[in-house]
């Protein structure tokens, strides 16, 4: 999963205080800091990262004490930052090395340093792109983030997305608040996934009595053909549409997802599929648009209750897929033309979107393995 982290080092308190609550309204509660620790973490819970004692993760390299152009020593594996950070790991320290990239031997001693330290964070001055790849593919086996030092959304965008695999992290040195909140709209655009959708037509619909649904309340607002992935079968999961709409008989909660039964799977980050009785506060699950575009949402509240429910089958390609839902007008799933369909006017012939999944799941995650459901 791709980061960000703020470093606001060098601003006066009331700029960086500005920049720092920005990032943390964005998503982003890592901030690199040296002067103002005790007050940045009264703005919120906020993971420090710095030279000082009681950090988080303790920053080795950044303020010239350890090994800069002038110090570095012939042998690298007496590097002051290298000793420090074993040092530090063997006291059980959450460790990130700095290093700015003016050499090639600036290049071996972040190689050597990202096979020790939990994160690696590098400075290019010059560097663009060809040093940065030369590390990344050195280290994209070892157990170490690494980070690229920008300054800008540009330079961010070139670390996180441009490169073949990118680095895992950037620290950002923000100039405006505009920065901060480009850079958390990146993220979220490349962490967000996207299912191809394939058109169905309902083969089946019909009462089959009462059972425990799962109302599936978030903490993001949904529009008009955007909802979850939700079936009894993981090879095969139905859009179910969010209560956006306004009805005669309910106000519209766009915020819900009246999803199904209990035993019913709902798709989540990662393609993984949780079971909806396991969902709970603070969870992350899906939502999905008609165009299969996706993103993370938090689970807000769970309602568990018993409702009468009904039978759904279709077909697409061949493979037949059902569910459950609960049997009222305002549940509804995504037609072809992205518009909703309530299940009270669902009909034989109808197309609906689904999406089809040709792995099978163990635990959730997708697996190749053979699988019959019915």
């Amino acid at each position: 999963m791709k980061f960000a982290w703020i470093m606001a080092e060098g601003t006066e308190w009331d700029q960086k205080k500005t920049l720092i609550t920005a990032a943390l309204e964005s998503g982003i509660d890592h901030v690199v800091d040296f002067t103002d620790v005790d007050r940045i973490r009264k703005l919120g819970n906020i993971t420090i990262i710095s030279d000082m004692e009681g950090s988080d993760i303790v920053l080795v390299g950044r303020n010239g004490e350890g090994d800069s152009t002038l110090s570095l020593p012939q042998n690298l594996a007496e590097s002051k930052d290298l000793a420090a950070v074993r040092h530090l790991k063997k006291r059980g320290k959450l460790t990130a090395a700095y290093v700015e990239i003016t050499s090639k031997k600036h290049e071996e001693l972040a190689s050597l340093l990202g096979r020790e330290a939990d994160y690696l964070i590098l400075l290019g001055r010059d560097w663009k792109v060809i040093p940065l790849e030369n590390i990344i593919a050195d280290l994209q086996k070892e157990d170490v983030q690494l980070i690229a030092s920008v300054s800008d959304f540009e330079e961010a965008k070139l670390a996180l997305e441009t490169l073949e695999y990118g680095t895992d992290g950037i620290m950002l040195s923000p100039r405006e608040v505009g920065e901060i909140k480009k850079v958390a709209e990146l993220l979220e655009k490349i962490e967000s996934e996207s299912y191809s959708l394939k058109v169905a037509t309902v083969t089946r619909v019909e009462p089959v009595g009462s059972g425990d649904r799962v109302c599936v309340d978030t903490c993001s607002m949904m529009s008009l053909g955007e909802g979850m992935l939700v079936g009894s079968y993981s090879q095969g999961l139905f859009l179910v549409h969010s209560e956006s709409l306004e009805s005669e008989y309910v106000a519209s909660r766009p915020f819900r997802v009246n999803a199904g039964p209990v035993h019913a799977y709902v798709m989540a980050p990662g393609n993984r599929t949780r079971y909806l009785s396991e969902i709970q506060t603070g969870d992350e699950i899906l939502a999905v648009d008609k165009d299969g575009k996706t993103r993370n949402v938090i689970v807000g509240r769970v309602k568990i209750e018993k409702r009468p429910l009904m039978l759904v089958e279709a077909e697409t390609e061949g493979v037949v897929l059902r569910t459950l839902l609960q049997n009222a007008e305002t549940i509804r799933l995504v037609g072809e033309d992205g518009n909703p369909i309530s299940v009270a006017d669902l009909k034989i012939g109808h197309k609906i979107m689904v999406y089809l999944d040709e792995s099978a799941r163990h635990f959730g995650m997708a697996i190749e393995e053979s699988i019959i459901e019915k």
